[in-house]
């Protein structure tokens, strides 16, 4: 009976210790190319707020191999209180940047009748209302693409529309106030890799 006992406390003992290993582990996430703020989010069921204040991440701008801490840990208020150098589009990400174009760009809210608030790669606008979202035509700006938009920052390319054919975008805005602000304009688009 003693041997059993014994036998049983060493399991525990390793369990406790491979799940606390698997643990640590699985605190941090290394991005792929594709990756978006709201899928990472939604695999490690956080929210992309709480994914951006963990890793002091101002925009929705993220790039493959960046690891980001996915689990809150005393280090991630930590690491908030260091100041960052700000970041202009000019400067930061220009050696990324695979085309500039200019496009038409109109705006659009999830909050209408019969919007579901899902874009066409999954993301739930309706949870997520500070995410940036462009829609775009596939054939022009890819899914998934991460882009600066002037006068609207930084964004993922996450939707498509039935109206949005060649140089053309819509802007998520969480109301439809902000959305009828932005009204139509033409813009320049920084694509990057």
């Amino acid at each position: 009976m003693r041997k059993h006992i014994v036998t049983l406390i060493f399991t525990v003992v390793l369990l406790i210790g491979s799940s606390t290993e698997s643990f640590a582990a699985s605190s941090t996430y290394t991005v792929k190319n594709g990756d978006t703020l709201y899928s990472i989010a939604a695999m490690h069921k956080i929210t992309v707020k709480e994914l951006k204040t963990w890793n002091g991440i101002k925009s929705d701008l993220i790039h493959p191999n960046q690891n980001l801490h996915v689990v809150k840990t005393n280090t991630n208020v930590k690491a908030q209180s260091k100041p960052k150098a700000a970041k202009t589009p000019s400067r930061s990400d220009d050696d990324n940047v695979v085309k500039e174009i200019t496009v038409s760009a109109s705006a659009y809210t999830a909050n209408c009748n019969g919007c579901s608030g899902i874009t066409s790669t999954g993301i739930n606008l309706k949870r997520n209302p500070d995410a940036k979202v462009i829609a775009v035509d596939p054939s022009i700006i890819p899914l998934g693409t991460k882009v600066y938009v002037e006068g609207y920052g930084y964004a993922i390319a996450g939707d498509t529309g039935s109206a949005i054919k060649g140089n053309k975008i819509d802007v998520f805005f969480p109301s439809k106030s902000e959305a009828y602000k932005w009204g139509r304009k033409q813009v320049k688009i920084k694509i990057f890799k």
